[in-house]
């Protein structure tokens, strides 16, 4: 108990003790002083729930505040769920339970009352959700773009700068702590669609649902591609994208080549950066930590910190905007081809035939080939998927091919 009478001992329920939650727990004892001086209240940690200690009920049902970094949807929807029922706050770091069933759990929250609070779901110690729900809530957002997941932007540094492959580059990211023994949902490119999805939901005040995200990884790009880049000087990053476009709303989360002089191009290692576009502030840029348990717990306990202090939420007044119907792009595609005449040719007539024109291009002899490298003029995503497909059939065709997004000055 505090032996400051001024003071209140509120006690924190946390469920899942990995990274996050074990950093958090040594955050709150370490801090825990300071936060009763300035909130008057002192967190005190009242369970931990893990793999093989507690009932997660028990800890809802026992604290005064939830803080739920376990991640997934089962328990932890339904623990959340309890907690809000009960008009109890909530702090997740949660974003896949937030961008899958958000459309549920804020209405809830709301109903009875409770802080549902959410800073360190997407870009780790970047105050990305405060900047939009809170200081620009009022403020027409155009676009939101940026690198949101740590663990690819340092799997393709380790690529760039150090010329490792994938497989060496993810190695060292779980060595580091950067990446999870099972790194499918970052290098998918699921984790950045989930924050996306809340962005998006946060600058345009319409519910994106993951589902509604495109989003492809890193797990299938090559060497070669990086090499390529720096021959166009160009940087590779894993970009998500939440856009106005017509009267809808475009999301999505891809690979993309970025001049060297754009801002994100210098961002590396396991740091995320988040650009703001609006007619109204014109460009505003947040950067710093995205991966790693302390920067992360760091989140979690801010946001703790505004419940303690009694903040208002984020705005959640939704409307509904259509999915924008065409996204335009320019791409780098790289082909394996049997060294034979008329290939280039044979190539060129199936993008002009979709109306997709070539900007820049590169043949090179190959061991067993040779590899034909492009780079496109913008044009509508659906017609360059209808090419590769035709592509992909040619008979000389060796393999499948990559395409990758190319960011393009017509676009900014």
């Amino acid at each position: 108990m505090s032996n400051d009478p001024e003071t209140k001992d509120v006690k924190i329920g946390i469920l899942g003790k990995g990274t996050v939650g074990s950093a958090l727990v040594d955050l709150i004892e370490e801090r825990a002083d300071l936060i009763a001086a300035e909130t008057g209240y002192r967190p005190v940690v009242s369970g931990v729930l893990t793999r093989s200690q507690g009932v997660g009920e028990q800890i809802v049902d026992e604290a005064d505040v939830l803080v739920e970094v376990m991640g997934g949807l089962d328990p932890a929807e339904a623990l959340v769920r309890r907690a809000l029922t009960a008009g109890k706050p909530v702090v997740t770091a949660n974003k896949q339970l937030l961008s899958r069933k958000g459309d549920e759990l804020f209405p809830l929250a709301s109903e009875h009352g409770a802080a549902l609070r959410y800073e360190a779901a997407v870009g780790g110690a970047v105050p990305i959700v405060r900047v939009l729900g809170d200081t620009l809530s009022a403020t027409p957002v155009e676009r939101v773009h940026g690198i949101v997941n740590g663990t690819t932007n340092y799997i393709l540094t380790a690529m760039a700068q150090r010329g490792e492959s994938y497989a060496e580059a993810l190695a060292d990211a779980q060595q580091a702590g950067f990446a999870e023994a099972d790194p499918t949902e970052d290098v998918s490119g699921s984790d950045a669609a989930a924050k996306m999805a809340l962005l998006a939901m946060l600058a345009f005040g319409t519910w994106v649902s993951w589902e509604d995200v495109d989003h492809s990884g890193i797990d299938k790009l090559a060497l070669e591609d990086l090499a390529h880049a720096r021959e166009f000087d160009l940087a590779l990053k894993l970009v998500g994208t939440a856009e106005r476009i017509g009267d809808g709303v475009s999301v999505r989360v891809h690979p993309i080549f970025l001049p060297n002089t754009h801002p994100l191009a210098n961002v590396d290692g396991s740091y995320n950066a988040v650009t703001i576009e609006s007619p109204h502030v014109e460009e505003i840029t947040l950067q710093g930590p995205g991966a790693g348990g302390v920067p992360t717990a760091s989140a979690v306990l801010g946001d703790l910190i505004s419940v303690l202090h009694g903040a208002d939420e984020p705005r959640h007044a939704w409307q509904t905007l259509p999915k924008a119907d065409e996204v335009w792009s320019a791409f780098y595609l790289y082909f394996e081809v049997d060294d034979q005449p008329g290939v280039l040719a044979q190539v060129a007539q199936v993008l002009g035939l979709q109306n997709v024109s070539i900007r820049s291009v590169a043949q090179k002899s190959t061991d067993s080939g040779a590899s034909l490298v492009m780079i496109t003029h913008r044009a509508p995503e659906s017609n360059m998927a209808a090419a590769i497909g035709m592509i992909s059939g040619l008979g000389f065709v060796r393999g499948e091919p990559r395409a990758i997004r190319v960011f393009d000055e017509e676009e900014a």
